[in-house]
């Protein structure tokens, strides 16, 4: 161990690091999982932004899927907004931001391509409108969703995030569960930050927002509206 160790330490290139990361990060995801956030989404969520953004005659939505493995929260946040909007969607700037800190995962989640017992798990409307079958039990996402979706690698514990503009709605789901309590402390706190105001946040289930809990208004299980509060930030 201590051998492998210390070649990683010496690799000035960052690639034994980088492989190192491939292999031991936890990829498990799939289509619709905990599909009440993606109902509330739909129904409350979108609903509410179009109303506040057409008043501003701001039409510009930015959605981040943190921790998105791949890809499947991301483009099912994709497939959603082009049913709610509809003919509309022409009108509107939907930008779906996915990050993940492995390159493997990201790599197979641009490509869009996944199995058979995946895809099922999905609302048959969504399946066959914005997938197409492409033989071996395999099926792709159609390339008007893959437009509004952008992958990128992050490393969710560094201490601030290459944004610009801040997000309408952040997904951070089972992730915290990896991380020790001052971990998941910061991370909260800088998904906040990167909050537009009355904004929302999306975490797993089985986690919690701990003592930062006062910064967000319980909306219902595991979402979560950002509140003005001012956090000490890591």
């Amino acid at each position: 161990f201590k051998q492998y160790y210390d070649y990683i330490i010496k690799d000035r290139s960052g690639k034994a690091l980088n492989t190192l990361i491939n292999r031991i990060s936890t990829n498990h995801t799939f289509f619709y999982r905990e599909n009440d956030h993606f109902h509330f989404f739909f129904n409350q969520v979108l609903p509410e932004l179009k109303r506040r953004h057409e008043k501003k005659s701001d039409r510009f939505l930015r959605f981040w899927s943190a921790g998105c493995s791949s890809g499947e929260e991301a483009y099912t946040l994709a497939m959603l907004a082009l049913e709610f909007f509809a003919e509309e969607i022409m009108q509107w700037r939907v930008r779906i931001l996915a990050t993940d800190i492995s390159e493997t995962v990201l790599n197979n989640a641009k490509k869009g391509i996944y199995k058979q017992e995946n895809v099922d798990r999905l609302p048959s409307n969504l399946k066959f409108k914005y997938f197409k079958s492409i033989g071996n039990q395999q099926w792709q996402v159609r390339d008007e969703v893959k437009k509004l979706v952008l992958f990128r690698r992050l490393n969710l514990i560094q201490s601030a995030y290459p944004f610009k503009r801040k997000f309408h709605v952040i997904f951070c789901r089972n992730v915290m569960i990896y991380f020790d309590r001052p971990t998941r402390r910061c991370l909260i706190l800088r998904l906040h930050r990167y909050l537009e105001s009355d904004s929302y946040l999306f975490i797993g289930h089985s986690e919690n927002l701990g003592h930062t809990k006062s910064l967000f208004q319980s909306l219902q299980p595991a979402v979560y509206k950002k509140k003005e509060a001012v956090g000490k930030l890591c």
